[in-house]
């Protein structure tokens, strides 16, 4: 089948089909069903619920709780092993539904193609489901229909279509039945054609079937969403950490092994104790902490009108280097708007429109702008219609234009072929008739000498990226019989010119100028034309400079793979793309290094949504299938509120950070106080009870209260986290290193003063690392400002957390029900005071270091 439909005329459609006007018949229909199979969208291989559940348990840090799981139990630890698969199966079921819901998206897209048509066959119409349609049926389309197929025009009355889905553009097309000369179109411009997917909102059509199922615009985009998704930057950088992480365990309890077989201790208990080591080491809340701190972040981010859809890309909005939006609604209002007027050779702006109404021909202008229009005014003056006939109405009405006295008697309805509508009316003695339409086409009708010029106008307004309509009018002495266009739409007098577009949104400017000042670099990408979306860039900061380019979709087909890969990061505007070229341009970015965010609201952006780093669905103008793809939903349909979810995911990625460092510094120092006293001679400091209390409860409870830490001064004025930047970067694993060694020299120097002086050592040691850390997680709640110099309650629910620690803390040890469990004895005052002023060490050396290697800034 031939990929020029729309080239050729509709003889040669219905020859190349071996079809004609009367439709194919029934043996014909059943014998092409089976050489094309059923008009229906097909899948990829389906993960089923088992499968999807399954994929939970594959990452690493998943990996390494089961094993130490396992551990536990082997060595009669069941406490242990219990709670540590209760976190794992909590992190895989709010995994899966995740996943579940991300799969949906290729079953709402066969919910579209369900429908009954009207089709001719053998030359009567008949109804069949749109399933059953095979390539050279004869379908008949009319308002309100759905695009059952990829059809080629063979008759287009006054017929327009809503392919907004398709495309992304909200306005509906004029639909022809002619051949197009150019060869390579995109959809958006192929106006002979029909797409499966798209509505009919206006008029009527016949169309012949030249694609079904996957081999329509729509089968091309479904097997896109087949597209393998990205991981995010949490989970790459987690995995690579969990390895690490198994790496150093093992080769602790290795070498800790070692040392108890060559100081000659039974094997069996030097085994034993190696292995509890290695259960100690492990994380066990890190995984639980994080789903938590994403989930209450998610919850956050409603209130700045973003759905988060899966709860790592919360955190990847934090890495985003590239934001790919959508002009229409996102970056601009999705309302068009009169801007300007030429009159009398001048243009002016909308707002000096009220000065200059005396103007010789302005109110005859203004006249024809508000009767030469069908928008309807409701009851409560609410206008509907077409976009840009409301936009005429709403300046007639804003400067109160008088249309009572001049009531329409007649019309000449528009069409796409002459591109002009003409309207007859009375006003006094005399009939009046108004024209308008697309001013190179309507300059012809006109008795204008300086034609020559006013084309020149017309140049200029839509190099500006304004949508330019001409106006011109005819009196006549009375109302014409059966008024026609080729008799009735010529010797006109011309008027003036109107230029109305999209506007940017208020807010969008800054928006973009704090997505530069945080390194991000917005792109634009449409399917609007090219001047009109360089105009818009121009306007809100996009494009700045003479290096920053525009690029057609037309002119991104003839690149090859290379040249547009070393181009890629220089362009900010795209226009008239096609889906698979989104997706070309997602991937060209992603192979340069940068995480992408793409938002979009059609079918046609689904397969580029999925792809990207983060996807970003229109709430409001989103269709169904985009939601289903992305990962995030905005709410308002706006381009700032991205900007205010990157702060967010900047935030939480932050206090991420901090509680990783915060966990595995407090299970460093667990490890080498286990590590290091027996080797030095003491009794081993802790038991079982001890380390999981630490790592639940003390570690826990405030890990996540970090979560709700305040954002950083700097966060939207520093760049982008680097791509190769780990875990263990910018210093935590230094920090990590050295605050772990501290922790465990105070606890096996208190351990060993205690012993020589008969206090209750073991109390007190398991104290000190609990107390230890509280001072810790408060300590490292900024990296560079002292604690007293930032508001101390800034983020209560972590100091009340800290509180709340401390007093199960004095529970335990305190409580005659509780002591028998734990192990605890009751300190005396001069122990307590001890256990407390010993731990104190960790808070102040790390608030030293801020001062010594920070950059000390009050906040």
């Amino acid at each position: 089948m031939p990929a020029n439909w729309h080239q050729l005329s509709t003889r040669e459609v219905l020859d190349l089909l071996k079809s004609s006007r009367h439709g194919l018949n029934e043996i014909t229909a059943a014998e092409r069903i089976l050489q094309y199979g059923s008009n229906e969208l097909t899948e990829g291989k389906r993960k089923n619920i088992g499968g999807i559940f399954i994929t939970q348990f594959k990452d690493v840090m998943i990996l390494i709780l089961l094993v130490a799981a396992v551990v536990s139990g082997f060595i009669g630890d069941f406490t242990d092993t219990i709670v540590i698969l209760c976190i794992v199966l909590f992190n895989a079921i709010v995994g899966f539904f995740q996943e579940y819901h991300a799969e949906k998206a290729i079953q709402t897209l066969k919910k579209m193609a369900r429908a009954q048509v009207r089709v001719f066959r053998n030359g009567v119409v008949t109804t069949i489901p749109a399933s059953d349609l095979v390539p050279g049926d004869l379908v008949l389309l009319e308002a309100g229909n759905a695009v059952p197929a990829d059809l080629r025009l063979l008759k287009a009355v006054q017929l327009k279509l809503d392919e907004s889905a398709l495309t992304g553009e909200s306005q509906s097309v004029e639909k022809i039945s002619d051949p197009l000369l150019t060869a390579a179109l995109p959809v958006g411009d192929q106006l002979n054609m029909a797409f499966k997917g798209t509505f009919v909102s206006y008029g009527r059509g016949t169309g012949i079937v030249v694609a079904t199922g996957m081999q329509t615009e729509l089968g091309r985009i479904a097997s896109m969403l087949q597209e393998k998704e990205t991981r995010t930057p949490l989970q790459e950088r987690m995995t690579a950490f969990g390895k690490k992480l198994s790496v150093v365990v093992l080769t602790l309890c290795i070498l800790f092994f070692l040392a108890g077989w060559w100081r000659g201790e039974d094997p069996v208990t030097i085994l034993l104790t190696s292995i509890s080591m290695a259960v100690a080491a492990i994380p066990e809340a890190l995984p639980a902490v994080i789903t938590i701190s994403l989930a209450l972040a998610a919850k956050r981010m409603i209130r700045f009108n973003s759905l988060i859809r899966k709860l790592p890309a919360v955190e990847t909005l934090g890495s985003v280097s590239y934001i790919c939006t959508d002009k229409t609604g996102t970056l601009t209002k999705n309302k068009m708007f009169l801007e300007q007027v030429f009159v009398n050779g001048r243009r002016y702006r909308r707002k000096e429109l009220e000065n200059i109404q005396q103007s010789s021909d302005l109110p005859l202008l203004l006249q024809a702008i508000a009767l030469n229009n069908d928008t309807i005014i409701t009851e409560d003056d609410t206008l509907t219609g077409d976009s840009t006939e409301i936009a005429l109405m709403e300046l007639a009405l804003e400067l109160n234009i008088n249309r009572s006295d001049w009531p329409r008697i007649a019309e000449i309805a528009f069409d796409a072929d002459r591109k002009l509508m003409t309207t007859f009316h009375r006003h006094g003695n005399e009939i009046i008739a108004f024209t308008k339409g697309a001013p190179d086409i309507l300059l012809q009708q006109c008795t204008e000498k300086n034609k020559t010029v006013l084309l020149e106008q017309v140049n200029e307004m839509a190099a500006e990226g304004l949508r330019v309509l001409g106006f011109a009018y005819r009196r006549w002495m009375e109302l014409p019989q059966n008024p026609e266009a080729a008799v009735h739409e010529s010797e006109l007098i011309f008027l003036g010119l109107t230029g109305m577009i999209d506007p940017p949104r208020e807010e969008v400017s800054d928006a973009v100028a704090q997505c530069k000042s945080a390194g991000i670099v917005p792109v634009m990408i449409t399917g609007d034309h090219a001047l009109t979306a360089k105009n818009i860039a121009q306007r809100i900061g996009i494009l700045n400079n003479e290096q920053e380019r525009v690029l057609t979709g037309q002119e991104l087909a003839a690149m090859d793979a290379v040249q547009f890969e070393a181009d890629v990061e220089k362009i900010r505007v795209y226009a008239r793309v096609s889906p698979e070229q989104k997706l070309q341009i997602v991937k060209a970015l992603q192979q340069k290094g940068h995480y992408v965010a793409m938002t979009g609201d059609g079918v046609n952006d689904a397969p580029s949504l999925r792809r990207a780093n983060i996807g970003i669905a229109m709430g409001i103008s989103g269709t169904d299938v985009s939601k289903e793809a992305a990962h995030m939903i905005l709410l308002d349909d706006n381009f700032s509120t991205i900007i205010k979810a990157v702060k967010e995911g900047r935030r939480i990625y932050d206090n991420i950070l901090k509680f990783i460092k915060f966990l595995m510094t407090s299970n460093l120092g667990e490890l080498l106080t286990l590590l290091i006293g027996p080797l030095i001679g003491l009794p081993v400091a802790l038991l079982p009870i001890h380390i999981l209390w630490i790592n639940l409860v003390s570690d826990g409870l405030p890990a996540i209260s970090l979560s709700y830490e305040k954002a950083e001064k700097n966060i939207m004025t520093r760049p982008p986290r680097p791509v190769s930047q780990g875990i263990l970067s910018v210093g935590i694993g230094w920090h990590m290193f050295w605050v772990g060694i501290l922790m465990a020299a105070i606890a096996l120097g208190a351990q060993a003063w205690c012993i020589r002086n008969q206090m209750h050592w073991q109390t007190i040691v398991f104290n000190i690392l609990c107390i230890s850390q509280l001072g810790h997680v408060l300590a490292i709640r900024s990296q560079k400002y002292f604690l007293p110099l930032r508001n101390f309650f800034s983020n209560r629910l972590l100091m009340g957390s800290v509180l709340f620690t401390l007093l199960l803390q004095l529970l335990v040890t305190y409580s005659p029900l509780l002591q028998p469990i734990f192990k605890t004895e009751a300190l005396s005052l001069y122990e307590f005071v001890f256990a407390g002023a010993v731990s104190s060490i960790v808070f102040i050396a790390v608030e030293l270091e801020k001062a010594l290697f920070g950059k000390r800034k009050s906040a």
